[in-house]
């Protein structure tokens, strides 16, 4: 029987449509530093480039697919990864998902527990509040900025079902990457719903191990696939 379901945020809840674009235009910016010019499809060639090979941090991956360089590499993350308050002030703090409340509602609405598992900092939890999707609808809103521990870590998802008083295979997991959301979740026994959205969108499995339990493209087809999962 589901009991829980836990929400990635980037992807599902998060669009970060606009947080991307300015990702790819400071990594261009910090390369040009660097002496190294590139083009929005020498940097998309590299995005599909760091999402196949399931890179633990696409952003990392992709600047040393561009510059492998290890000490030139780690200078241009640096100057990209201190750029990331700019990158939040610039967007508004979150690009809420057209339809995801009434998703929410409707959960909520059938008794279930909500919970986020996400590789964020904890001011997640304030940005999602401004938009009234935080403690209005989770009754778990820690993420790995606050226990330390990182996706696909799965301690990140047993602490979410601690907290909220599940047992894993009691939960459904809706998550954007097949790398840090369907396979430490399918570990653990929790069925999984892969929303095929943003910069890992055309990520695939390696193995039938990491096939989702249901997929969706978009807030209607995720909807539908949270009724068939709960129906379990």
């Amino acid at each position: 029987m589901t009991r829980a379901v836990l929400f990635d945020v980037g992807g599902p809840i998060d669009t970060e449509v606009e947080y991307e674009r300015l990702v790819d235009l400071h990594i261009s910016e910090a390369l040009a530093q660097e002496g190294v010019r590139v083009d929005i499809e020498t940097l998309a060639s590299a995005s599909e480039w760091a999402v196949e090979r399931f890179a633990p941090n696409t952003y990392q991956s992709m600047i040393w697919h561009l510059l492998p360089n290890p000490e030139r590499a780690r200078h241009v993350f640096e100057v990209v990864a201190h750029r990331a308050d700019e990158r939040q002030s610039a967007r508004g703090g979150l690009e809420l998902r057209p339809g995801i409340v009434e998703v929410l509602d409707f959960l909520r609405g059938r008794g279930l527990l909500l919970g986020l598992a996400a590789n964020q900092p904890a001011d997640i939890v304030t940005r999602l509040d401004r938009f009234g999707v935080g403690k209005a609808y989770f009754g778990h809103l820690e993420t790995s900025g606050v226990h330390g521990f990182r996706k696909p870590d799965v301690r990140l998802f047993l602490r979410a079902c601690e907290d909220l008083g599940v047992d894993p295979h009691e939960c459904v997991m809706v998550g954007d990457r097949i790398d840090n959301d369907i396979v430490p979740a399918s570990w653990l026994g929790m069925r999984t719903i892969l929303l095929r959205t943003g910069r890992h969108r055309k990520q695939q499995p390696r193995s039938a191990a990491e096939v989702p339990t249901f997929e969706a493209t978009s807030v209607e087809e995720l909807a539908d696939c949270l009724e068939l999962a709960i129906a379990h």
